[in-house]
């Protein structure tokens, strides 16, 4: 496969993955894979959580991709693919694992607009402990904060955090 291929493969990919992610989290995590995703909308009290699976889960595909197009002799825009799921998995953790939710010693502050959006935007999900009346359910992408408060109004309340 050409390399301008594999790497617009690998770009498309990237990006839907934030697409994918957004259905995922809102109509899965928010939805029957409440289950295990209440986890992240509680305090941890450990290293791990139960929502922390979903990354093993969605890590499957990536490793199926990757071993089909290196080992098996797929088709080559596998590999592309998988590694495209793969790199978003790694921007993700590190946006939402390391910058927003501090899992890692890191003490790195957001100071772009871009990266401030994102953490406020997160923070507003956030907001809301119950499956029901959340907002901002991609990730990389998010609508502006002054959006997101408003839908939470909108909401009238439903299953926001109480003050601590």
């Amino acid at each position: 496969m050409h390399l301008i291929a594999g790497l617009s493969l690998f770009i498309a990919t990237v990006i839907g993955m934030e697409g994918f992610a957004y259905v995922m989290h809102r109509w899965v995590m928010h939805g029957p894979g409440w289950v295990l995703h209440a986890s992240h909308h509680r305090p941890r009290t450990g290293m791990f959580e139960w929502n922390d699976l979903y990354a093993v889960i969605f890590a499957i595909p990536s490793i199926v991709l990757l071993a089909g197009g290196v080992r098996w002799g797929w088709w080559p825009g596998w590999t592309w693919i998988g590694a495209g799921i793969a790199a978003y998995g790694a921007i993700y953790f590190g946006f939402h694992d390391v910058i927003v939710h501090r899992r890692l010693p890191l003490r790195w502050l957001p100071r772009g607009r871009y990266l401030k959006r994102i953490v406020q935007a997160h923070r507003l999900h956030h907001a809301v402990e119950t499956r029901r009346g959340a907002v901002s359910f991609g990730f990389l992408w998010a609508p502006r904060p002054d959006v997101l408060k408003a839908a939470l109004r909108r909401g009238r309340g439903t299953g926001l955090r109480r003050p601590r």
